[in-house]
């Protein structure tokens, strides 16, 4: 069943991106990379809110947990989950894991897109 949540959220996510970085890209008449950025800084805030008022507010299941959070945001945006759990990890006091996860997963990410356009070219 969870696993249906998260297929079904992550499907709802990725039409969700969509639509709204298409709508961004036509507000701004912008190439460059505007869609994205929305998309991942409105996955962040939402993502924060969630866990947020899950925190303060009200109890968040397990399977709404894997609905909205994995599978909506997640369809949405991977973003918002890299940032909470660096997020987390400053929060603790684990600044240098913070840093590590932080930088290394975007120069990470930079060199296996290099690699992979590299490869494929």
């Amino acid at each position: 069943m969870t696993l249906f949540l998260i297929a079904i959220g992550g499907a709802f996510g990725s039409v969700a991106r969509y639509l709204f970085s298409s709508f961004v890209l036509r507000v701004s008449a912008s190439l460059l990379g505007v869609g994205t950025f929305a998309v991942n800084l409105a996955g962040c805030i939402v993502f924060g809110v969630i866990v947020g008022a899950a925190q303060q507010r009200f109890v968040l299941s397990p399977r709404a947990s894997a609905f909205l959070l994995i599978g909506v945001l997640g369809g949405f945006t991977t973003f918002s989950s890299f940032e909470y759990e660096s997020f987390m990890m400053l929060r603790d006091g684990q600044f240098l894991a913070a840093s590590v996860n932080i930088v290394g997963q975007v120069v990470a990410g930079l060199i296996g897109l290099w690699a992979g356009f590299v490869i494929s070219s």
